[in-house]
């Protein structure tokens, strides 16, 4: 049985980030729900709290580090001190790297990498207090490098150096930290890919299926559910992880 608690996920308005806060709240916890534009995070507000949960919606840039101060201050006066960090934010600016900008390539490592930075060091102090803390960082198998996403991989990799990191510090205070490596998930990020290459979404998806060895592409709740396990009191003795969960085997 896992103690109720107080969770945070970042980049939480749809797609993985809603799935794995309805997740959470499924288990018992109360959920900061949080995203660039506040007002996007009212449908997943309402469905946890359709179905008995707790959460609240709250806006904040998690590259700016005074707005995450803020906002996990508001978390904390409205649901409670958050032990359970989920850095799920994230963008992509996709480019080959003659074609890269500077801008292209800081805005993706301020939001992937500053942003969990950020949002890791606010929350340590209560998780430190707690003697009880779980930091979930959502990386990618673009991590092991990708076509057109230098800044992307780059970054995605960065979030599992990280994790392994905060691990070895942070793991004598009952903290643990890993990482979740998505694969082909369908998602609206992957949607808008498609849309950039010229490619009907449904064929996009059927080749990505085609390729898979479990024979589809994942769901945003593929993704939840090994989450929502590491935050879990169960999840303990896992510590400075990267599970690729991605339907075939992956190093």
């Amino acid at each position: 049985m896992t103690t109720p608690r107080t969770a945070i996920v970042t980049g939480a308005a749809r797609g993985i980030g809603a799935a794995t806060a309805q997740h959470l709240a499924a288990a018992g916890h109360a959920v900061g729900i949080l995203d660039l534009d506040e007002s996007a995070c009212e449908t997943t507000v309402s469905a946890i709290r359709t179905a008995g949960g707790r959460a609240s919606a709250v806006g904040v840039d998690v590259a700016d580090a005074a707005a995450v101060e803020a906002a996990v201050a508001r978390v904390t006066d409205e649901l409670g001190a958050p032990t359970i960090l989920v850095n799920n934010a994230g963008i992509t600016r996709d480019n080959l790297l003659h074609k890269m900008s500077e801008a292209d390539w800081d805005l993706v490592m301020s939001v992937h990498l500053r942003g969990s930075f950020l949002m890791a060091r606010a929350c340590q102090t209560h998780m430190v207090a707690a003697k009880f803390g779980r930091i979930i960082n959502l990386s990618s198998t673009s991590a092991q490098g990708n076509r057109g996403q230098t800044n992307y991989s780059t970054a995605k990799a960065g979030l599992q150096g990280m994790a392994k990191t905060l691990a070895v510090e942070l793991g004598r205070f009952g903290i643990t930290a890993n990482a979740v490596a998505p694969g082909f998930i369908q998602t609206e990020m992957v949607r808008q890919t498609a849309e950039r290459m010229g490619m009907p979404f449904e064929e996009f998806l059927a080749a990505a299926a085609a390729k898979n060895p479990s024979g589809r592409v994942g769901q945003p709740e593929d993704i939840a559910a090994v989450v929502t396990f590491l935050a879990s009191d169960a999840a303990g003795f896992v510590n400075g992880q990267v599970i690729y969960v991605a339907g075939g085997p992956r190093d």
